[in-house]
Parts: C-alpha cells; structure tokens; sequence
C-alpha cells in the first residue's frame, strides 16, 4: 500500500465543492492520479478518523496553455475525489 499521505494531496477548494459540502456533507480532495477508490477511502478514514459512505473519482485533463508568443504548453493532469461521509459525521474541513 502507498503512503496515506501521498495519496491524498491537498483539498479542493472551490465553490462548487463548498456548495457539495453544505448540501451533502461531501468533500472534495486532490489525489494520487494512480490510486484507486479503495486506497482513497482507507487514506481518508484513516488520517482524519471519520467514517466514509462513497468515493468518486473524476479525472481532469490538463489545459493547453500558452507560453509566450510562438509556443505552447499544457498544465499536467490530475484527478480529484469526491467523498461522501456517512451519516452523523461531522464535517472536518472546517477544523483545518
């Protein structure tokens, strides 16, 4: 198994995944582009001790960029998680 903290990179704050934490009390994580849900919910439940109902996972292509006049670039691909807590869970984002 992979590092529990390699997996999960950093919380996605936006809007969208505030609204989805309000509504719904699900959050919204950077992650490993190579980690599967089941390595995604062990590393949620065990690092912030909360009990998880769901994963979904989405993964987002980078963008092309451009870098001055004549070339191009593109940002690097990533994948983001959207985990929804079980019912009665508080929502530990707001700790942080």
């Amino acid at each position: 198994m992979k590092e529990l903290h390699n997996i999960i990179k950093a919380p996605c704050l936006t809007e969208k995944s505030n609204l989805l934490q309000e509504l719904q009390g699900t959050v919204v994580f950077k992650v490993d582009p190579r980690a599967n849900k089941i390595e995604i919910k062990q590393a949620v439940e065990s690092l912030f001790d909360v009990k998880v109902s769901t994963v979904k996972t989405v993964s987002v292509h980078g963008k092309q960029k451009r870098m001055g006049a004549n070339s191009l670039g593109h940002t690097s691909d990533w994948k983001k998680a959207y985990i929804t807590l079980s019912e009665g869970e508080i929502n530990f984002l707001d700790e942080l």
